[in-house]
């Protein structure tokens, strides 16, 4: 299933994200963001990891972390909603988690590797989704939720973080 999501499929405060995935092919999509997000990583060196454009912001460790925690929430969440769990899903808060992840003790190197794992599991998963379960609703942060809109927001939140490292730390 290649189809954009309906935005039916998912809470308002998601369009940004889902709005900035290009059209394709969902698992082609998820491969090519992979190699590309990995390819900006693998070229900084171990001390960029720590540098934060400005004071209280992430350092660019940190919105890794930020990028797999995200990603493994909504491909739980994908996972419920594809099977049928109608059990309400809560949200989760985001500078919790950063705090939480502590990755610049973190060797940017296994925060790669971590990525890639993370993101491999991810298109694992959606191949193995029919259309059926794909068109599947939820419930997440009191709003229905498709599996495929988790899909999208899981592109586009990459995308949108991607975009913030290039124009506000690797300018």
């Amino acid at each position: 299933m290649s189809h954009r999501p309906n935005s039916n499929e998912y809470a308002t405060f998601y369009h940004t994200y889902v709005g900035k995935v290009p059209e394709g092919e969902l698992i082609a999509l998820l491969n090519n963001q992979l190699e590309a997000t990995v390819a900006i990583f693998a070229n900084l060196e171990e001390a960029q990891g720590a540098y934060r454009y400005g004071e209280g912001k992430w350092s660019i460790k940190e919105v890794l972390g930020h990028i797999i925690d995200t990603e493994r929430v909504m491909s739980y969440r994908a996972l419920r909603v594809s099977r049928g769990d109608q059990t309400p899903l809560p949200g989760f808060e985001q500078d919790d988690y950063v705090a939480a992840f502590d990755a610049n003790v973190r060797a940017f190197s296994d925060m790669i590797e971590e990525f890639k794992m993370v993101r491999q599991s991810t298109i694992l998963f959606f191949k193995s989704c029919t259309d059926e379960m794909m068109l599947r609703t939820g419930t997440a942060s009191n709003c229905p939720i498709s599996t495929r809109a988790l899909a999208y927001i899981i592109l586009g939140h990459e995308l949108h973080h991607v975009k913030i490292l290039k124009e506000r730390y690797l300018n």
